[in-house]
């Protein structure tokens, strides 16, 4: 995900979308936990100049009850878990987030690109040591951390056998979960799997083909749609969230629900 059109401009990237349709809370009303997400393109929010390029953020309220949890979004273009820190992203969450709130972490992506210091760490060191930064964060607030491993790129080899493409990445995730006792994810198994249900040129419906562009690692809004009711099962699977926080993990999803605003100027 190298920085390029997608990266949208920096005043739009930098302010969160919040979905919820509780309305605002009166005193004496118990509050709306709000779901924040930390991570790349490939959850973040698009705007109208990326279309019908679509995180999959974009889908995750479809699948959730807003009157149980607002989701805020702060996942933005090529970044990793370290540049996110840099860059004061975290720091921001930390800032806004209340006990009893989430905190949804997917990064890898970015971090596997060895030749930018700025983005890159090391699976089984800086890696898990920026991860724990984001757990330690959320736990002194009260909030509760959520690892998400990162979604699989569509790679297939010449016999139709779709590849995993983050190396070490996922499974030091998901030793750092056992070791942290955090909720874990597995959205890069789960998607493999699906990709290879899908096949070659089926998967090609899930991401972001166009007559001018064929991108095998962000998704057009089908795509988003059906990574989105991964992590919602997943959520429901670790028992993050329970079966009266979530909704429609088995039906379909109109692509017309999908919309990209314009980018603030």
């Amino acid at each position: 995900m190298s920085l390029s059109r997608r990266q949208v401009a920096v005043a739009a990237a930098a302010v969160p979308l919040v979905f919820s349709m509780s309305g605002t809370a009166h005193a004496g009303t118990r509050r709306t936990p709000t779901l924040y997400i930390a991570g790349d393109s490939t959850a973040a929010q698009k705007y109208a100049n990326a279309a019908p390029e679509t995180g999959w953020g974009m889908a995750i309220p479809f699948f959730l009850r807003s009157s149980r949890l607002a989701v805020s979004n702060h996942a933005v273009n090529g970044r990793s878990s370290k540049s996110f820190v840099d860059e004061g992203r975290l720091k921001g969450i930390l800032s806004a987030i209340r006990p009893g709130d989430f905190l949804l972490v997917q990064f890898a992506h970015n971090d596997e690109k060895a030749e930018d210091p700025t983005r890159y760490t090391e699976p089984w060191s800086t890696y898990q040591e920026y991860l724990r930064m984001y757990l330690d964060g959320a736990r002194a607030r009260g909030a509760r951390p959520v690892l998400a491993t990162s979604v699989e790129r569509r790679r297939f080899d010449a016999a139709g056998k779709a590849l995993p493409t983050h190396g070490e990445y996922p499974a030091a995730m998901r030793a750092l979960a056992a070791e942290e006792r955090v909720a874990l994810l597995d959205i890069q198994a789960l998607s493999l799997a699906l990709w290879q249900r899908l096949g070659a040129e089926e998967t090609k419906k899930y991401f972001n083909w166009t007559a001018t562009e064929q991108d095998n690692t962000h998704f057009n809004p089908p795509g988003a749609v059906e990574v989105a009711r991964l992590v919602a099962r997943e959520l429901l699977r670790t028992r993050v969230l329970g079966p009266r926080d979530v909704r429609r993990l088995d039906e379909r999803i109109p692509e017309s629900w999908i919309t990209w605003p314009e980018a603030a100027a």
